[in-house]
């Protein structure tokens, strides 16, 4: 049995940082992070495969200030959030999958998923 676990979340200032983290049980061969904010739909947010040299990639919303990485040997993902925005704010879920991602995929590609953590973003 999979299991997922977020954790990180918070509340910021605008320009602020947060650092959110997702635990699995067992291995996957690509996690991603998602996120749905307060009248929108769910959005991936970030993917990456898992392994050395993995492949990432990044919604146009967050690149070049969100980061997302792995420790593989601990079974952990992350996503380092710089630059925050108020439309930043969602809660935030980590998924994962048992077959390689070439992009961010949609959310029904991803069995697995976290209960979520809350992010929020005050102007």
């Amino acid at each position: 049995l999979m299991q997922l676990v977020e954790s990180g979340g918070g509340s910021v200032q605008a320009g602020g940082s947060l650092r959110l983290s997702c635990a699995a049980s067992e291995y996957s061969y690509c996690m991603a992070w998602f996120r749905q904010g307060p009248g929108k739909q769910r959005e991936a947010v970030a993917s990456i495969n898992i392994g050395r040299g993995g492949s990432t990639y990044y919604d146009d919303a967050v690149k070049g200030r969100f980061t997302i990485s792995q420790d593989n040997a601990e079974r952990r993902m992350y996503l380092q959030m710089n630059g925050l925005k108020p439309d930043d704010t969602a809660m935030y879920y980590c998924a994962a999958r048992r077959r390689i991602c070439s992009g961010l995929h949609d959310a029904d590609s991803y069995p697995y998923w976290g209960q979520g953590t809350q992010v929020t973003v005050s102007s």
